[in-house]
């Protein structure tokens, strides 16, 4: 009866996460209003020509500034409460449907793409302080 109960637990649990817990979640939910529709300067979902500059720039510096916002993109997404792993996720799941193949970041990567977020934003203060 015991484990009936915590199966039913995680069962509910898992109906509840938000519709961002995958990175095609996320994509569906967050990114798809730019990068699924023409929209000017966005790299679409599937474009290899559009995607492979920015997958050379590597899955960190990638990640790190798209989170903070880059090139016209606004940070997250747009979506503020949008976490570092779930948006690492969505850009992967974009880069892989676009010509990439990369994995989930293990916690040295996450580690990498917290410093680069940090140097980045320290960058964009600096820049509209002076």
């Amino acid at each position: 009866m015991k484990t009936i109960y915590h199966l039913l637990m995680v069962c509910a649990a898992l109906g509840a996460a938000p519709a961002w817990a995958s990175g095609e979640g996320t994509y569906k939910a967050v990114c798809a209003s730019c990068h699924g529709q023409a929209f000017p300067k966005s790299p679409q979902l599937g474009n290899k020509a559009q995607w492979a500059p920015l997958i050379r720039e590597g899955q960190v510096t990638l990640t790190a500034h798209g989170y903070v916002g880059v090139r016209g993109m606004p940070a997250k997404g747009g979506k503020p409460d949008l976490s570092v792993e779930a948006f690492a996720e969505a850009l992967n799941h974009m880069v892989n449907q676009s010509g990439g193949n990369w994995k989930t970041p293990d916690a040295k990567t996450l580690q990498a793409i917290q410093a680069e977020i940090a140097k980045r934003q320290k960058s964009q203060a600096s820049k509209a302080g002076g």
